[in-house]
């Protein structure tokens, strides 16, 4: 990697100056025509000057090229792909190349929310077009120079040479005549078997950053004249203040300012109390001090199991919104002389990221300014704008590289926090939250139960029904109960709904004061482990391989494709019976993955021998990338299936820390193989798809070697 790697986010001031000086630079985004102009970036500690062909391509006069990572890398790649897609038709050298973190501007880069699996999905083509367009402007400023047709030109590792004279420019030497040139409407881009990048296996460029510990993240982030602040927010969640007593705290050396305050997220606000400091450890030191007086009346303190009795005893009777609907399922079930009518229940759970929460703020009376670990910056910029008062534009969003973030650090609730502090003391502040506070204080994965539903004659599936009780996470911003969960079928793979004849998916309407969110695969990760474990059930009364059954019902050609390698890859069809095998097949944000477990008996445990992750996600960028995602994702939901939960006791979190909230160590990870399907399909997405199948592959394989059914997680390993 080049050693003038930037790791730094780009200032507004020095990203948006312009120089005033010489050639002007053309600012082509997809988004919108921005003018001409010149910019200064941060090269390290330093400002250099570049000349921008577009959104995301800078070049300076020696020819080192700037690319913008417009989204937010929390570990799955886009610091690398998107350089990575961007360089393929520029025609650069990945390794010669400085990436920089875009600030908050949707204006220029269209949407900057990561999640969904969505970077390259929503934006590859237009990625390699913008490539494209800027290495076209830059064989046409040669040409002008040289005075040769275009046909005598061509790019290669950041300069473009002329084929019979073998003269060339590098970019730098182009960038200020390119930039006065019309883009071209139209260019070719590369086909695959052209692409020199893009497919490719390469190292990525964060890697040895993060190594090193040269790498920004949020809790890396200091400002001068900046404070540090530890905020106490109510135990039970939505709880206001009556008191507080500040003076133990206000002993605390460091400690400088204590004060109420009030943050908010989408529709609900929560009370706390902010410490100010001269350090992280002063501010939680005083916070520890302090004595706060809550009024948590209003609201239910519930018990986990309360919790889930009140959805199983609403699906007992409720049959609920409905979401989707073909044929009449309901008449056939109430007919049927022998149906399979079960219930899957699946927890609440943390997100808890490596890094927790934190975030800087600088208010500076006319202007905000933010740095941290955020994952949707113009969600952060519309919200604190009219929550403080302030012209969209003044709130100004810098992200650093995220420990990790599973759609948690796509809220507003910490940056507004950090605002709200930084104008009360009036300086820069870092609002840290300890592991405590990240644990406690939500919002969860809700915990669901699902009443599946069949029958099955004949061995024929002829009725499926689902209807799940759990809280709806866009119930925080919409407020609307008139309609199902819009996510009441994710997870399912869509052609079911064309092969099975009687099929319906509805909601049961649930509700608690529990703040619930997005987690990673959102509600595919409850919603797979309940409809493929359901679908295995279905195969078992339809006497029929589970693989064969899915097929027979999954009429699609790029499905069968997946089952057939997932069957060659895992020995599927050499199996003996009842040896331990369990498959699951699952879609979510673009990207369908089948995973095979085989598990064994060791010592009176269940031990998983292997699994095996078959991807298919259409065009792709980089392999490794892909399989480090899948592995990353059954992982976590080996951890979510088998290890922690998330449990509430009269209102109260249960689980402070990873003492009681254990991650999986490596010692129970088992062996990992993960395949990608070859084809032209568009891209889909990557980061989350990995995660719904396995639970529901590892439950069915315990079916297959215990004959018993697992329907509720987590569940013990080594008690199965």
């Amino acid at each position: 990697m080049s050693e003038t790697i930037n790791i730094k986010t780009i200032s507004r001031k020095n990203f948006l100056k312009v120089s005033g000086l010489t050639a002007t630079g053309l600012c082509l985004s997809f988004y919108f025509p921005a003018m001409a102009r010149d910019s200064k970036i941060l090269n390290g500690d330093k400002e250099a000057a570049t000349t921008a062909l577009n959104s995301w391509i800078h070049i300076d006069p020696s020819g080192k090229v700037t690319i913008l990572c417009h989204r937010a890398e929390m570990g799955q790649g886009v610091y690398q792909v998107i350089p990575q897609i961007i360089s393929e038709e520029l025609e650069v050298d990945l390794d010669k190349i400085n990436i920089v973190f875009a600030q908050g501007d949707n204006k220029k880069f269209g949407s900057q929310v990561t999640g969904g699996s969505s970077t390259v999905r929503s934006s590859y083509k237009n990625l390699l077009t913008l490539g494209a367009t800027a290495r076209e402007m830059l064989i046409a400023a040669a040409t002008k120079k040289w005075n040769v047709p275009a046909s005598e030109c061509y790019a290669a590792s950041g300069h473009v040479f002329h084929k019979p004279s073998g003269k060339k420019f590098h970019y730098g030497e182009l960038v200020a005549d390119a930039s006065k040139l019309e883009a071209p409407k139209n260019v070719k881009l590369k086909s695959r078997a052209e692409y020199k990048l893009i497919g490719k296996p390469l190292h990525r460029q964060d890697t040895v950053l993060k190594t090193n510990g040269t790498a920004v993240f949020g809790l890396d982030k200091k400002i001068p004249g900046m404070l540090f602040a530890a905020v106490e927010r109510n135990p039970r969640l939505r709880g206001i203040i009556k008191s507080f007593d500040d003076a133990a705290a206000k002993k605390i050396p460091g400690v400088k300012n204590i004060f109420k305050v009030r943050m908010g997220v989408f529709n609900t606000y929560r009370e706390g109390v902010a410490v100010v400091a001269d350090s992280t450890w002063a501010a939680m030191q005083g916070k520890k001090a302090l004595k706060v007086t809550w009024d948590d009346s209003g609201f239910e303190h519930l018990d986990t199991a309360e919790i889930f009795k009140r959805q199983q005893e609403a699906l007992k009777t409720t049959e609920g919104l409905s979401f989707r609907k073909v044929g009449d399922p309901d008449s056939i079930i109430q007919q049927a002389a022998k149906k399979i009518d079960v219930v899957y229940q699946t927890p609440y759970q943390s997100h808890s990221c490596m890094e927790p929460l934190n975030c800087v703020a600088h208010w500076q009376g006319d202007k905000l300014e933010i740095w941290g670990p955020i994952q949707a910056p113009e969600w952060v910029q519309d919200y604190i704008s009219k929550e403080m008062g302030l012209a969209r534009e003044k709130v100004i969003v810098n992200m650093t590289f995220l420990g990790g973030g599973f759609g948690r650090k796509a809220f507003m609730d910490y940056p507004h926090e950090a605002a709200l502090i930084s104008k009360e003391i009036g300086a820069p502040v870092q609002v840290v939250w300890s592991r405590e506070d990240d644990m406690t204080q939500g919002p969860y994965r809700p915990g669901i139960s699902y009443r599946c539903e069949g029958v099955v004659e004949n061995g024929e599936i002829h009725a499926f029904k689902i209807r799940m009780a759990g809280q709806n996470n866009d119930h925080w911003r919409s407020g609307d109960k008139t309609k199902a969960n819009r996510s009441t079928s994710e997870g399912f793979l869509k052609p079911f709904f064309d092969s099975i004849k009687n099929i319906s998916f509805s909601e049961v309407i649930f509700e608690t004061p529990i703040p619930t969110m997005w987690w990673r695969s959102v509600y595919a990760s409850t919603n797979g482990f309940a409809f493929e474990s359901f679908m295995d059930e279905l195969a078992v009364a339809a006497e029929k391989d589970p693989l064969e059954l899915r097929r027979q019902y999954l009429k699609e050609e790029r499905l069968h494709f997946l089952i057939d390698k997932l069957q060659e890859v895992s020995g599927w069809k050499n199996k003996k019976k009842n040896a331990g095998y369990g498959a699951a097949i699952t879609e979510c944000f673009g990207g369908t993955v089948g995973q095979v477990v085989k598990i064994s008996k060791d010592n009176g445990r269940i031990k998983i021998d292997k699994v095996w992750a078959v991807i298919d996600c259409g065009w792709y960028v980089n392999p490794d990338t892909i399989k480090a995602q899948v592995e990353g994702a059954i992982v976590m939901a080996l951890g979510a299936a088998t290890i922690h939960e998330i449990t509430f006791k009269d209102g109260l979190v249960e689980q402070k820390n990873f003492y009681a909230y254990p991650m999986p160590r490596i010692n129970h990870v088992p062996p990992i193989e993960v395949y990608i399907m070859e084809n032209t399909a568009d891209a889909g997405g990557v980061g989350e798809p990995g995660l719904p199948a396995f639970a529901p592959a590892l439950t069915n394989a315990i079916y297959d070697l215990t004959g018993k059914r697992i329907r509720k997680l987590p569940f013990s390993l080594d008690t199965v």
